[in-house]
């Protein structure tokens, strides 16, 4: 969460050698801090890593007079919000090679170009600026002076393991998929951690170092929140750049969006994760409106590539938009019209709207509350018991080939907030009251989810 993040003070030690290594998923783009450490002495014995305005990365250490000694920052972008990388840094003062002194990776594979990149001399303590006992080591936060920082970090992170007095390769933390050829998590690494080294955010979102040693830390701002979005398991968020409208906003882990207020017939935001086959459930709440009724929105899929191809045509505009719309309870289509076809009631502000997809027989449904409108029964397969009919994805002018979970609204006034939950088991920052039955055990859901339908992740992909 963008408003949270975690500090300790360390303890007065110097080391030449460190090793950090963590995962993270970015929600939102932008200047943010990553972790970080600032002396009590305004800009003197400052460290950060953070991403700039441009989403690059940069490392940075000042020693006790404000001079930076070594300054990175790669010419990679990181702008990918649907995935988690692995950021490995190591920190080895003693190589007698001074390229080798700081070794930035992400996921397993070394980073060698880089717009500006200063090495360390040899035997450099500079890392004492990270874990020295003059200021708090901050995870989700880096500052930039005695009074300003790089903005907390909009995003998740997992399994942050430090070691201090160790330059461990990014092997001990993650190794390649032998079938996938992808890097993945080792969840359980074995490392000696040193004396100011630690492993936390391992098991949920504990704060309570769980390496040998006792560095606990502490939640300085904001709320921690546990996230079902894991490295070994991605679920959707929405779409932060397939996006046709600038003024759109994004919040909450990527699970909420405000729609603009500005242009009639708003396009649609979609889901990072779309689907050709299968069966699949999310909910989406109506969280709440700035002005006016809650008349005009839209909850359903699209296969449309939104950020070139909507021409700020509102979902359900296309013949690859199926909508349930609030308006009236209808079905929108771009063979229906405008108001639709009579399907269900219609919703409102704190209602929740259940989607269930069906690929392998081409048939949608929606419920409001928990109840399936239309008298739909999700698991009637072929049949479709009240389900809306669909044509299967292709790919065209419009079309992607996938259908995507998407929200948009159908009124230039209204601005309308939805939440969704694709299986974190939150809508916003609030846990689900009553968590539903779930037999594919992907997520948690509000409701009960349809027999033989899973969350919207990558291990119900792979199922």
């Amino acid at each position: 969460m963008a408003s949270t993040y975690l500090s300790r003070t360390p303890g007065n030690n110097y080391y030449l050698k460190a090793t950090f290594s963590f995962w993270f998923k970015r929600h939102g783009l932008g200047e943010m801090g990553l972790f970080g450490r600032k002396g009590s002495n305004n800009t003197v014995n400052l460290s950060t890593c953070h991403f700039g305005s441009t989403d690059d990365l940069l490392i940075n250490f000042r020693d006790s007079g404000g001079t930076s000694q070594y300054y990175q920052i790669t010419n990679r972008k990181f702008k990918d919000t649907s995935a988690w990388y692995h950021f490995h840094y190591i920190i080895e003062g003693d190589n007698s090679t001074q390229g080798d002194r700081s070794r930035l990776y992400i996921n397993g594979v070394r980073e060698t170009s880089f717009s500006l990149n200063n090495n360390p001399s040899s035997n450099s303590y500079q890392i004492a600026t990270f874990l020295s006992s003059d200021g708090a080591f901050t995870v989700g936060r880096a500052l930039r002076s005695q009074t300003g920082n790089f903005g907390n970090f909009d995003g998740s992170i997992s399994h942050f393991h430090c070691s201090t007095g160790y330059a461990y390769e990014p092997t001990v933390f993650g190794e390649t998929d032998a079938t996938t050829g992808e890097w993945k998590i080792k969840t359980d690494p074995t490392f000696t951690p040193g004396t100011d080294g630690f492993t936390i955010l391992k098991d949920g979102m504990t704060i309570t170092d769980q390496s040998a040693n006792s560095n606990n830390f502490s939640v300085t701002a904001g709320t921690l929140m546990k996230s079902e979005d894991n490295p070994s398991n991605v679920f959707a968020t929405w779409n932060y750049h397939d996006n046709y409208w600038s003024n759109f906003s994004i919040l909450n882990g990527g699970l909420e969006v405000n729609t603009p207020s500005s242009s009639d017939t708003s396009a649609p935001i979609k889901a990072t994760l779309g689907v050709n086959s299968g069966k699949w459930y999310w909910e989406v709440k109506c969280v709440s409106i700035n002005t006016g009724t809650w008349t005009y929105s839209t909850i359903g899929i699209t296969s449309r590539d939104v950020k070139t191809n909507a021409q700020g045509n509102h979902l359900g505009s296309y013949t690859e938009d199926y909508v349930y719309y609030s308006y009236n309870g209808h079905i929108l289509n771009a063979d229906s019209g405008n108001t639709g076809d009579s399907y269900g009631a219609t919703y409102t502000a704190g209602d929740i709207v259940g989607v269930a997809l069906d690929l392998d027989n081409n048939k949608l449904y929606f419920s409001k509350n928990g109840s399936w409108q239309n008298s739909g029964d999700p698991t009637s397969g072929s049949t479709g018991t009240g389900a809306v009919s669909i044509v299967a994805p292709t790919v065209g002018t419009n079309a992607t080939g996938n259908y995507f979970p998407s929200v948009g609204d159908y009124h230039y006034s209204p601005r309308y907030r939805f939440a969704a939950n694709f299986g974190n088991g939150y809508f916003q920052t609030t846990a689900v009251s009553s968590a539903g039955t779930n037999a594919s055990g992907n997520g948690v859901f509000e409701y009960d989810v349809p027999a033989g339908y899973t969350a919207l992740c990558t291990k119900g992909l792979n199922s």
